[in-house]
């Protein structure tokens, strides 16, 4: 996501308006699954494709690179939408899908108070002047916390319907929950600092100005883009074992 700024009260509401119309329409078509979910993530991936070759054009001058960095999009959007698609045909796909996202937000929320209450060393002040270490363990913890209560309830509630013990698998879930929700939150960032890359070299501040005081999609969506895509990719290679 983009880096935090001063910003005026109309800007405010304007964020705000914006943020409650995307969480409807995302949280909608999530809910009702099927076609529904499928169009709105294929519109979403086309649109952040869209922004993405629009980088392109401005980092590379006509050539082979820029065509290979515009179909490199293309694949890297494609596996996320893919990845967002599998996540809603899961048991319960609902909830796996919320899981990821929620904890792409809460990493943002954590680093956002973490760097602000403790501040301290960039991390990398010359691609993203904002992001601190400090911001980046708040989010670790904020991400493992809500990953291992997430685990935690599935394996009880798994557990309950299968032996009527509700605590069985509880803490090895709890645990399991926590690194990975802190090893997202990592790889978040890293997705929020590729794209800040990308548009410092293009010399541009927003990715695109589809969403009114929130810049473009690959903006909002830049860190669960690499999440979603990591987890594409080790399901390709898991699922020919079962572990998938």
């Amino acid at each position: 996501m983009a880096d935090a700024e001063p910003r005026g009260r109309s800007d405010l509401v304007t964020r705000t308006v914006t943020a409650v119309i995307m969480l409807f329409v995302s949280g909608t078509a999530l809910w009702l699954g099927g076609m529904w979910w499928m169009v709105f993530v294929l519109l979403v991936g086309a649109g952040v494709w869209f922004e993405w070759s629009a980088l392109c054009l401005l980092m590379f001058p006509p050539g082979t690179t820029r065509t290979l960095w515009r179909a490199g999009g293309a694949i890297y959007c494609g596996i996320a939408a893919a990845m967002l698609l599998t996540l809603r045909d899961f048991e319960p796909g609902f909830l796996w899908v919320l899981i990821v996202v929620g904890g792409v937000i809460v990493t943002d929320v954590g680093a956002y108070f973490a760097g602000r209450l403790i501040g301290g060393p960039k991390i990398a002040p010359s691609v993203s002047p904002s992001k601190t270490w400090a911001g980046l363990c708040g989010g670790m913890l904020a991400a493992g916390l809500l990953g291992g209560g997430a685990l935690a309830f599935i394996a009880a509630a798994a557990s309950a319907m299968a032996t009527g013990n509700e605590s069985s698998s509880i803490w090895p879930a709890l645990g399991t929950g926590f690194v990975l929700g802190a090893l997202l939150a990592v790889i978040a960032q890293a997705g929020d600092f590729f794209e800040s890359w990308m548009k410092r070299r293009a010399g541009v501040k927003d990715s695109g100005n589809l969403l009114p005081g929130h810049g473009g999609l690959f903006d909002r969506l830049d860190g669960l883009l690499l999440v979603l895509v990591v987890l594409g990719l080790v399901f390709l290679v898991a699922r020919p074992t079962g572990a998938l």
